[in-house]
């Protein structure tokens, strides 16, 4: 009897290990992939101009390294790139620099640049997500409110609008 308890708590033992181990490899690949990029578009774009898609994926792995001054700066050129090669795919860049203004606590400026997300991209629930956020952060309730029935409208089965909606709701209406 006690062997086969030892067996099992062994074997319980292995299978934790082995499930950290996963994990622990899977975020090393990453984060080496990930530190490959920032090196190679950094040392790219200090040499030469680079592509509206090149900085929106360095100014996101500064966002994600919390270095925002840097962000604001790439995204800035991402949309000045953007406007020079006639895209019209912006909507992304706007949401990036509202996330780093939010992520610093400007959110009128996120505010800002939430709107001219959704200006471009009327359908991006994304957006509207960070949007009512932002509202909420201001305590701006009804605004707030009705992004996330914006998020319902396009996207019936978000839970995260779904579940702020309704605290909202009770909140307007006490």
């Amino acid at each position: 009897m006690d062997s086969k308890l030892a067996v099992f708590y062994l074997s319980v033992f292995v299978a934790i290990l082995v499930f950290a181990l996963v994990n622990v490899v899977r975020q090393i690949f990453k984060t080496r992939r990930v530190e490959s990029s920032f090196s190679k578009l950094r040392t790219k774009l200090t040499k030469e101009k680079g592509t509206t898609q090149e900085y929106y994926e360095l100014a996101s792995i500064y966002s994600e390294k919390k270095l925002y001054a840097q962000a604001i700066s790439l995204f800035q050129k991402a949309l000045k790139t953007a406007e020079e090669e006639g895209e019209e795919i912006v909507a992304p860049i706007y949401n990036g620099l509202g996330f780093v203004y939010f992520a610093q606590e400007q959110y009128d400026l996120a505010i800002r640049q939430y709107k001219e997300a959704i200006k471009f991209k009327s359908d991006y629930v994304v957006a509207y997500n960070n949007l009512a956020h932002a509202y909420e952060r201001k305590k701006l309730t009804a605004q707030a409110l009705e992004m996330y029935e914006q998020v319902l409208k396009y996207d019936a089965n978000n839970t995260v609008a779904k579940r702020r909606a309704e605290s909202l709701r009770r909140l307007v209406s006490a």
